[in-house]
């Protein structure tokens, strides 16, 4: 394994919106079937990150690299082959209203030609299954599902081309504690049914304890831990303690705009 080129590898990276810095220097590595999860408050950070691996954002500086590839500056088609490999659950769910819940799931199926309809709704149905969402469902519009169900919804898109790498944004926003953890307990399972490896960002800690081999740590633009999720509580970081904790009283603080 230590000789296994890293699935994910970022170094230096930098991002800059005028003159306020998001990201400083972002050091991250993920192993080859590994389960990352970043976690962090609002605005440090992990959403900009997530956005420069997908090529959404151009970093100012620093090295992207997928399976060794470098991802900074290189070609719209040779980055599009790339991201192929990729399937991603949005935070919102991000399902299009006009298309039943079935081409919903087979919808990157669809775009790259990779089958034609018939086997495209078969793989969505199966994917549907196996999220634990009957047949009938295929043919519902997105606006009849509840949220966990849209979310299901959107973590079967995101396994239905059986990616390489799977990205969750927030996986467990908008949702009950009862329904998180199920999410929670899919995304562990279709992760491993795949063999993917695992990018998250979020600040629910049952998500992290739940689905993370390893968890990284982002505040003002740095990445200021990273270990096994089981080091967690004792990282000896006051900041990592603060945040898993949700204690108000600590270094990190939290900007209060003031009208």
């Amino acid at each position: 394994m230590n000789n296994a080129v890293p699935k994910i590898e970022l170094k230096g990276l930098h991002k800059r919106f005028g003159d306020k810095v998001v990201l400083d220097s972002v050091d991250l590595t993920v192993m080859p079937g590994e389960s990352m999860v970043i976690i962090g408050g609002s605005g440090s950070g992990k959403s900009v990150t997530l956005k420069c691996i997908l090529g959404l954002l151009e970093p100012n500086r620093g090295s992207i690299k997928i399976d060794g590839t470098e991802m900074v500056g290189i070609s719209t088609d040779e980055r599009k082959k790339i991201l192929t490999k990729f399937g991603m659950l949005f935070q919102g769910g991000a399902l299009f209203d006009s298309l039943p819940v079935w081409e919903n799931v087979a919808f990157g199926l669809l775009a790259q030609n990779l089958c034609d309809r018939k086997e495209a709704k078969e793989i969505a149905i199966e994917k549907l299954r196996r999220v634990g969402l009957s047949p009938d469902v295929g043919s519902l519009s997105p606006a009849e599902l509840s949220g966990g169900m849209q979310k299901r919804v959107g973590l079967a898109r995101a396994i239905a081309a059986n990616p390489d790498i799977i990205f969750f944004d927030e996986p467990t926003t908008g949702l009950d504690p009862i329904m998180s953890d199920v999410i929670n307990e899919l995304i562990v399972e279709c992760v491993k049914d795949v063999g993917a490896t695992a990018l998250t960002i979020t600040h629910d800690m049952s998500s992290v304890r739940k689905i993370a081999d390893n968890v990284a740590m982002i505040y003002h633009g740095n990445m200021i831990w990273t270990g096994p999720k089981d080091q967690i509580d004792q990282s000896g970081s006051d900041y990592i303690d603060q945040f898993i904790n949700g204690k108000a009283e600590g270094p990190i603080k939290m900007e209060i705009l003031k009208g």
